[in-house]
Order: C-alpha cells, then structure tokens, then sequence
C-alpha cells in the first residue's frame, strides 16, 4: 500500500470552503473533472462520471462536519488500483479570511508501479484543489 497527500492554501475561509466542498455530491460544484455526481443508498454511494465518460462510483466512509472532514472509498473506477481510501480535510488558517485544504489518499497499485500511482493520484488532488483554488479567487 501506498499514499499521497496534497496540502494547499485557499483565500477563503474553513467555513466558506467546507460549505462549497462538504457535501459528498459537491464535487461538480468545484472540480471541473467531474463535471456529475449522483447519490444511491441514502446518500452514501456516489456515481460519478468523468470527461471520457468513465464512470467511478465511491462509498462515503466517514463523515465528520465538526473536523470539516469525510473519508470515501473507490468501489468502481477506470484506475489501476485496489483499497483505495481517501479523506479531503479543510483546517482553519491563523488568517479567519484563508483556510488549508488537505486530499489524502492511500491505495494499493495493479500492475503498474508504486510511483505511477502515486503520481495520477497527486495529479488528481493538486488539479482538484488548484481548481477550488480558483473558485475563491474569481
């Protein structure tokens, strides 16, 4: 098993990030890869399809609003790997007007190497937050 973790600054703050990233069907509203989501069982299993029309459907693993968190794993998806668990975390900022957003993951590699994944995996989250990055400074 392997893991990444991107760590980024954004001009907003931890509430107002975390009410635009929190909802586990949110991701349309901030990452331009993922352009639907939608929720089965409760809430608890999204579907999801990205730009080449691929579809990765993830569980909700926990959820915590108190630590503006929630952890989800892949159930189905186009990736070269296998217990995949990832969280997205915001903290607060020692400036109330900036918050520190964190996507973290951890998976085990098929067939290919622990770098590649953890590359297409690093890609994805520093794409993903560079994105909720720009949405708080348009």
């Amino acid at each position: 098993m392997t893991n990444t973790k991107v760590t980024m600054e954004i001009p907003a703050s931890a509430t107002q990030v975390w009410n635009l990233i929190g909802g586990f069907n949110a991701l349309p509203d901030w990452l331009p890869y993922i352009p639907t989501s939608e929720l089965s069982e409760g809430g608890r299993v999204r579907s999801l399809a990205n730009p080449d029309g691929n579809a990765i459907i993830e569980r909700l693993e926990a959820f915590n609003e108190k630590e503006r968190l929630y952890t989800y794993s892949i159930m189905k998806a186009p990736f070269p790997v296998t217990n995949y668990l990832s969280t997205i975390q915001v903290f607060e900022h020692s400036d109330k007007n900036k918050s520190i957003v964190e996507w973290s993951g951890s998976f085990t590699p098929v067939s290919v190497s622990d770098e590649e994944v953890i590359d297409l995996f690093h890609g994805i989250y520093k794409d993903g937050l560079e994105a909720l990055n720009k949405a708080f400074n348009a």
